[in-house]
């Protein structure tokens, strides 16, 4: 009988806690081998984008940007802000699944937040030149590191609730997204 939880894969002391950055600990690492044991993890990890050694939200923003691109061959403006609302739904279950499966409430290595609220700046700014898509890009990952006001508030905030739910995870990207898109809206109103 393994005494690790249900999917944990053994890392270098599995089993052991994995003290974070904020302060929290988790019950497991985020191992490909955790990822692959339940759609939800496969899933908040950004399909593996997430489980970067460096930078795993930056790295699923660039997931996103690539996935972006390569389906905007078959999807209009129309219908990737439908995807973008039923992701954001399937987001609050793989995060608050995955949260609650790693014992933390918002683990770095959880990137689909970043990834559907890309995909909502995109769909805004497209289309626009590479450079264009760079910028969004960049003003989006500087929103989302700096967490200026109200968006470090609502990460603060939304964090109360814990395990309970993967509202807190999802929503401060989108209010980066909003602050991306209001930087792009103010630059082509010049």
């Amino acid at each position: 009988m393994s005494a690790y939880p249900p999917g944990a894969a053994p890392g270098p002391a599995a089993g052991d806690p994995v003290t974070l950055d904020a302060g929290q600990t988790a019950k497991v690492r985020p191992t490909a081998r955790f990822m692959l044991g339940h759609p939800a993890r496969l899933i908040a990890f950004g399909f593996g984008s997430g489980l970067s050694p460096v930078s795993p939200g930056t790295i699923g923003t660039l997931f996103g940007w690539l996935t972006f691109s390569v389906f905007s061959h078959w999807l209009t403006a129309e219908t990737w802000l439908a995807v973008v609302a039923a992701g954001f739904l399937l987001g609050l279950w793989a995060c608050a699944r995955t949260a609650r499966d790693m014992g933390v409430a918002d683990h770095g290595s959880m990137v689909w937040d970043e990834i559907i609220a890309f995909w909502l700046v995109l769909a805004f700014v497209m289309p626009t030149t590479f450079w264009g898509q760079f910028m969004a890009f960049f003003w989006f990952r500087v929103f989302d590191i700096a967490k200026p006001a109200p968006i470090g508030y609502y990460d603060r905030a939304f964090k109360g609730f814990g395990l309970r739910g993967g509202f807190g995870v999802m929503f401060d990207d989108i209010v980066a997204a909003f602050y991306t898109l209001l930087v792009f809206a103010l630059w082509r109103s010049l």
